[in-house]
């Protein structure tokens, strides 16, 4: 897809990685490419490519499709420190991304938002079923406070999180949302967020 235009804003500079795969939810990713780039930032969307240069996926409610032309495979530590956020959206995204071959390796996907936490100065941003992606790396949550999906509640809990009945949750540079409906929300909390830090 092609960059959507963009101005300068309160993020000018900066850039924000989206995973995708197929399943995401349409309006919630035309949100983000559009608000995102009216603050000034690049918008990234990085997915798993297979040997792929490129991967059109389709959407979840109108099969709209996607092209994604960036790896996240290729993002090693150097490049991931560029990002000043790392979104997991909502939709079947996190579920087809935690797909992994080697049942005795974490999927490449789940290790990139495993670096991610690693680092404070990347902003995490996790949306309604984006939290299963953190199911194999629980401690990267557990003890902080959350919001998910009611449909995955108890797997927050399980994962030793603190759940909070709340739109929008900040744990330091963590921020977790409803649903894809919150978007709006869920991303003006990233900007508050990347903007206080600089960004």
């Amino acid at each position: 897809m092609p960059d959507v235009p963009s101005r300068d804003g309160v993020l000018t500079g900066a850039r924000i990685a989206i995973l995708t795969e197929s399943d995401f939810y349409e309006p919630e990713i035309a949100y983000y490419q559009r608000r995102f780039a009216e603050e000034g930032a690049q918008v990234d969307f990085l997915t798993r490519l297979w040997g792929n240069k490129s991967i059109t996926f389709t959407g979840h409610e109108y099969r709209a499709p996607l092209t994604v032309t960036r790896s996240l495979e290729d993002l090693d530590d150097r490049r991931l420190r560029e990002y000043g956020a790392l979104i997991v959206p909502s939709g079947m995204v996190a579920d087809r991304l935690r797909y992994t071959e080697d049942v005795e390796r974490l999927a490449p996907a789940t290790d990139l938002l495993r670096r991610a936490f690693a680092r404070s100065g990347v902003v995490k941003g996790i949306i309604c079923h984006g939290m299963w992606l953190a199911a194999s790396i629980p401690y990267v949550v557990r003890g902080r406070k959350v919001v998910c999906h009611n449909n995955l509640i108890g797997d927050v809990r399980n994962m030793g999180a603190n759940y909070v009945d709340q739109d929008v949750v900040v744990d330091g540079d963590l921020v977790t949302a409803r649903t894809g409906d919150h978007c709006h929300l869920f991303a003006r909390t990233i900007i508050d967020e990347l903007v206080l830090r600089g960004a």
